[in-house]
């Protein structure tokens, strides 16, 4: 497991999806929670990379196993 600290932005490509931008990766999280879908969130968070290949081609495919928001 991952500990991350970034923003969630929503990218504009592909049809859109939801992402998490750190300073120095992008993470493409499978099955974004709900509640995260907010732009600008900022939020920590522990994760699990994934080896899969995504449609979206954008950041680290990973699972969110928990999160917290200020």
């Amino acid at each position: 497991m991952t500990k991350i600290e970034g923003t969630v932005k929503y990218i504009d490509l592909e049809g859109g999806f939801w992402g998490i931008v750190t300073e120095s990766e992008n993470y493409y999280p499978i099955h974004f929670h709900e509640q995260l879908k907010q732009h600008g969130l900022h939020l920590s968070c522990s994760i699990v990379k994934l080896n899969v290949m995504t449609a979206q081609n954008w950041g680290i495919p990973c699972r969110i196993e928990s999160f917290v928001t200020p």
